[in-house]
């Protein structure tokens, strides 16, 4: 019997999505694992993957159409076997139809839809829509989200080699690539330019810029909001001697097949804490505070444009160069758009550090449903009081916003316990 796979959920509270790449053609078979397609969604690219055997029998959506969670993308089922017609919602197809880069007349995407774009430099709005030649002469695949963005950006696409099915030109192989437009309008040198011109410059007046909110940072946006203004936070903040932890650290380093950061005996000693005292372990629900048996925890990522946090599983079983390669792993996806759906879900707790940039003390904001964030500083030279007399030692300080509701005690109850 065919089965409907439908949009994800990928992160949640998201309502939206859209197929960035088709990773499969109709008639392929899949097994649960393989990759299915890469999700485009308000906060992050991720890997679907397929959860059911089978052939693919339809591909619904076309690439870069934006589509509700739960609504139909592909049909699997046995070689031959036809789809469920009835399946079809007229609102998908219509969005398929009415995108910018229509697949077909019919609305329903047979093979994984490539769009033929030859490119020069620089690159028109017109030449996009009408598929100019490549300074090779050769012409390049390009899926019609790439085929979009270029329009938008300006972008030129004659030196861009494709990362994609059959040599196909993908969101990952653009990010970062400068606007046609921006290349050309390189400042002349002081040599070059003309007294008129400089008067002209000099009685120009300034122009303010709009930057268009991304859907990523409308994202962000909401999301902190709520949690802002819904869920009650309370502030423990602590600084910390670390000259120890420092030591220890660059005592590692010298013997270490893999270097670890401070943040990374950060994680390991935040799991420590969470196995010692295991009801804050948790997360709250609409019925009910689920505690956690592993803990799971999440690590803030900058990438382009806003902030993923992948999460690290049974961080408590993990040893300090575990940790360090998985904290690298996820970061390094992370900026290139292939984390996949399972390390966006899920986690307790999560670990935000602007130590690095020099920020001393900040205070986060918690990420629903977990309970608690912990905001790193950086680790500094500074006088302390010991016993009476001044040193000098290094402090870090941790500012963790947490609730009480997840551990069901009042921030006046003695918790954390000392």
């Amino acid at each position: 019997m065919a089965t409907i796979i439908r949009m994800p959920e990928v992160l949640a509270g998201s309502e939206e999505a859209a197929i960035q790449t088709w990773l499969v053609a109709v008639g392929q078979a899949l097994t649960v694992g393989m990759p299915l397609a890469e999700v485009e969604t308000e906060k992050a690219n991720v890997e679907y993957a397929s959860e059911v055997d089978g052939t693919v029998l339809q591909l619904i959506v076309a690439e870069g159409v934006n589509v509700k969670v739960g609504d139909p993308i592909a049909v699997v089922g046995a070689p031959g076997e036809s789809a469920p017609v009835a399946e079809r919602r007229p609102e998908v197809l219509e969005g398929a139809l009415e995108a910018p880069d229509p697949v077909a007349e019919v609305p329903v995407v047979e093979q994984p839809v490539v769009e033929l774009v030859e490119t020069s430099a620089p690159v028109a709005e017109s030449q996009i829509e009408s598929g100019p030649t490549a300074a090779s002469g050769s012409r390049q695949f390009v899926s019609p989200l790439v085929r979009r963005l270029a329009r938008e950006r300006g972008l030129d696409l004659s030196a861009v080699a494709g990362s994609g099915p059959g040599g196909r030109i993908v969101r990952r192989d653009i990010e970062g690539l400068a606007s046609a437009s921006a290349v050309a309008s390189t400042p002349q040198s002081v040599a070059e330019r003309r007294p008129e011109a400089l008067e002209g410059a000099l009685e120009a007046p300034l122009q303010n810029t709009d930057v268009t909110h991304t859907a990523m940072r409308r994202a962000i946006a909401r999301r902190l909001t709520e949690s802002k203004s819904t869920v009650p936070h309370f502030y423990l903040v602590a600084d910390c001697r670390v000259d120890r932890l420092v030591a220890l650290r660059k005592e590692v380093n010298e013997t270490a097949s893999v270097k670890v950061s401070i943040n990374d005996f950060v994680i390991k000693a935040a799991a420590a804490a969470f196995v010692d005292v295991p009801e804050a372990n948790a997360t709250w629900g609409d019925t009910a505070i689920t505690r956690y048996a592993t803990v799971d925890m999440s690590v803030a990522v900058a990438i382009e444009g806003g902030l993923v946090t992948p999460v690290l599983r049974s961080v408590e079983r993990q040893t300090l160069t575990e940790i360090s390669r998985t904290v690298a792993d996820l970061a390094e996806r992370a900026r290139a758009g292939k984390l996949k759906q399972h390390e966006l879900e899920g986690g307790s707790f999560a670990v935000s550090n602007l130590g690095m940039y020099g920020v001393t003390e900040f205070s986060a904001i918690i990420n629903p449903p977990q309970s608690s964030i912990l905001a790193v500083g950086l680790a500094r030279q500074q006088a302390v009081v010991v016993d009476g007399a001044i040193e000098v030692g290094t402090i870090m300080t941790v500012t963790m916003p947490t609730t009480a509701f997840s551990t069901g005690r009042s921030p006046l109850s003695g918790w954390p316990p000392s």
